[in-house]
């Protein structure tokens, strides 16, 4: 299959302008740009299939341009519910910085290989009566007004602020189309309409001849319904400060059956025969989870280097087979971030700790699962019904971890 073939066979292509001209154009190299807002510092996994569409694109002999909305972002997006909170130039810079470092990681930037810039760059110098009068002029009201993402805020009120977005986002297209000949935007389904307004900017500003693509892919979604990227609440960042390896390698480790093979196509790397293959041990052997492992450890070996994945695997099989020893106290950390955790004095006993912290119900429980070998302090077993809990003996001076059965385990923290 060509390339294009594979991006469909991948679950990558919903929406495009023109599929048989981007399909012969796709024979040649051309450059295709994809923007990212710098909404927060970090981007999250919610991005990494365009993060990994500029990718695929680079492979197969593309130019790829990653493009920093420091000026859109000063805009917003419209959300399908309410307006954006703006965030401040100071804040917006920072973000823009911090994007960059992130995409510089995953897209090979050298010399003629893929461009990185932002879009306040140009944006920023704009007056409001040059926008209004060279750009404005050429968008049609009504038809904005018929976009689904402005469509969906009418009934709940949209700013003017939000509702020019798409027109920031077409002169973008513009600009890149003039200075590095970018004939192709890429997006997430629900920048479908923006990338249409780019398409006739680009056709009424530079005439019929100038021929461009805009291609959409699906977003991703849980077949349970409920939203990917977050765990526990909590968005599952591109940066390693925000969220650790092993709770990275995690997320994608428990990915539901249902979903696995779906984004093992629309962000692994591996070609169709390896991800076929997988999907094919899932069938016959869907407890060893191998198409999880191999997903997980490919993107968290992307994300946080061939470190961060033998962290994560080291923490997985101590914290599940082994010997939490066998652990610094930085992998106990990550490993039990969601635990229960209790504060608890130097010098504290072990049965009355046990009840307070409601590990156990009674002391009674608690001396027969002492008795029992059925408690660990710190991985080692205690059958002494008189032990207590010293902070000098606690993993960096400063917690403990207590293991209940097989399964359960208990911080305490001095």
């Amino acid at each position: 299959m060509n390339f294009l073939e594979e991006l469909k066979w991948r679950g990558l292509v919903k929406d495009c302008t023109d599929l048989l001209g981007l399909e012969e154009k796709l024979k040649e190299p051309v450059t295709a740009y994809c923007g990212f807002d710098p909404t927060a510092d970090s981007l999250h996994v919610g991005h990494l299939q365009q993060i990994m569409l500029l990718r695929r694109y680079q492979n197969a002999g593309h130019r790829p341009i990653a493009l920093c909305g420091g000026g859109t972002g000063m805009i917003g997006d419209p959300r399908p519910t309410t307006e954006r909170k703006l965030l401040t130039v100071e804040e917006l810079n920072y973000n823009v910085d911090c994007l960059k470092k992130q995409l510089a990681h995953f897209i090979d930037f050298g010399t003629d290989k893929a461009i990185l810039l932002n879009n306040y760059d140009w944006l920023g110098k704009f007056t409001l009566l040059e926008v209004l009068r060279d750009y404005g002029k050429y968008f049609n009201v009504s038809y904005m007004l018929a976009k689904d993402t402005i469509a969906s805020r009418l009934q709940t009120g949209i700013s003017f602020t939000e509702f020019t977005y798409t027109i920031l986002q077409a002169i973008d297209w513009l600009k890149l189309y003039t200075e590095h000949n970018c004939e192709l935007q890429i997006g997430g389904s629900d920048q479908w309409g923006n990338l249409v307004s780019g398409v006739d900017l680009i056709r009424k500003v530079k005439g019929d001849t100038a021929k461009v693509f805009g291609i959409t892919s699906p977003l991703i979604t849980k077949s349970d319904g409920s939203k990917f990227g977050k765990s526990e609440g909590k968005n599952i960042w591109l940066d390693p400060t925000k969220t650790n390896a092993y709770d990275f390698y995690q997320f994608w480790f428990n990915t539901a059956d249902t979903d696995i093979i779906d984004y093992l196509k629309r962000l692994s790397l591996k070609t169709p025969e390896e991800i076929m293959a997988l999907e094919e041990s899932m069938k016959a052997a869907p407890h060893l989870r191998e198409a999880q492992k191999a997903l997980a450890a490919e993107l968290t070996e992307l994300v946080h280097g061939s470190n961060g994945l033998a962290s994560a695997l080291k923490i997985t099989e101590t914290l599940f087979k082994g010997d939490i020893r066998d652990l610094t106290a930085d992998e106990i950390r990550q490993g039990l971030a969601d635990v229960p955790k209790f504060k608890v004095e130097d010098g504290a006993n072990l049965i009355e700790t046990l009840v307070d912290c409601k590990v156990c119900q009674s002391k009674r429980e608690a001396r027969e699962l002492i008795q029992n070998g059925s408690i660990q302090i710190n991985g080692e077993k205690t059958t002494d019904l008189d032990a207590i809990l010293e902070k000098k003996s606690a993993f960096n001076s400063e917690f403990t971890i207590i293991k209940k059965g097989k399964k359960n385990y208990f911080t305490l923290e001095f």
